[in-house]
């Protein structure tokens, strides 16, 4: 590899940016291609969303994407259920809870913790197109800040945790502070793939499943 592509190949992965090294297996010439100049259901952009470097005809696809993340709003019991899931599927998992009763590292061993309200912290954290963020709270004081800078983000996924009625409710409030019906649409909510969970751990594999749903094939 020329050092000039290297170099540029080093700079995505620092700043997050997905990115293919392409490289023609017979006359060896590479360049990279951004993930967002990949066609849509081109091989390329299969090999992005599947995180899976392929050879497609006289192409080798050397995928680079940056790690997944996932941002929970809520250091209740049900994240408690979702990280180990999320960290055995490859996520960097990050818990926001600014009720320091709540977000201790007793309850939450080894995790990136920060007993912060959301607008304090995520301005920084950059929610791109590898995050997925879930607010779990059930306080709009909490989870509406977390979801208004989720929606003006890149997030491949957001999810809210409540009832039909209660997102209802979540929704009017978000609209009334000016995102749009497509905007809002993004919010999954209630949260999870439909699989008739009871307890916590259930809906942990609910919001997993449905995360990993939006990420390969995406949400419709």
């Amino acid at each position: 590899m020329k050092k000039e592509l290297l170099d540029q190949l080093v700079a995505a992965r620092r700043a997050r940016r997905a990115v293919a090294l392409v490289s023609d297996v017979k006359t060896g010439a590479q360049r990279l291609v951004a993930a967002d100049e990949a066609a849509p259901d081109s091989d390329l952009a299969q090999a992005f969303r599947f995180d899976k470097s392929a050879l497609v005809g006289d192409e080798f696809f050397q995928i680079h994407n940056p790690p997944l993340r996932l941002v929970l709003i809520g250091a209740v019991l049900i994240a408690q259920s979702v990280i180990p899931i999320a960290r055995a599927t490859g996520y960097d998992v990050t818990v926001v809870d600014p009720r320091g009763a709540f977000a201790t590292g007793a309850r939450f061993p080894d995790i990136a913790l920060h007993a912060e309200w959301p607008q304090d912290i995520l301005p920084g954290f950059g929610l791109d197109r590898r995050t997925a963020f879930i607010a779990l709270t059930h306080d709009p004081k909490i989870d509406d800040e977390g979801l208004d800078l989720a929606l003006k983000s890149d997030a491949f996924y957001i999810g809210a945790l409540g009832s039909r009625k209660s997102h209802a409710a979540r929704l009017a409030r978000l609209k009334a502070r000016g995102f749009d019906e497509a905007t809002l649409a993004r919010i999954r909510g209630p949260i999870g793939l439909a699989i008739g969970a009871v307890g916590a751990p259930e809906i942990a594999i609910s919001i997993m499943a449905e995360m990993t749903k939006a990420l390969r094939l995406g949400l419709t």
